[in-house]
């Protein structure tokens, strides 16, 4: 596991607080815009724009590690397919707790 550049947790209402640095988010896919970026739900129901190519076709749920580019956008660099079921509300969680008291052990 590589540690030299640690991505932060984060749903769409955290990733404004990391514009510019490397963060990881799970979407639920909600459509593909012409195959160069993808529209999606966060954990938080708030819609994300994840730019970049994915590697091929998508599940339901994908976890993208990339740089936040807006308060709403992430250049993604790797794309993770998560499946056709994750409990949102968990994952939500550990996104708070990742910017919160327990950032510590997160990074």
């Amino acid at each position: 596991m590589d540690t030299s550049n640690p991505a932060v947790f984060v749903n769409a209402e955290l990733l404004r607080m990391h514009v510019g640095r490397r963060v990881r988010a799970v979407i639920q896919v909600l459509r593909s815009e012409g195959g160069n970026s993808v529209i999606g739900k966060s954990t938080d129901e708030q819609q994300l724009v994840i730019k970049g190519r994915p590697p091929g076709p998508l599940s339901t749920y994908v976890e993208v590690i990339g740089i936040a580019d807006s308060n709403q956008s992430i250049q993604a660099e790797i794309w993770s397919n998560f499946g056709d079921v994750l409990d949102t509300v968990a994952y939500n969680n550990v996104c708070q707790l990742a910017n919160g008291d327990f950032k510590h052990l997160f990074i």
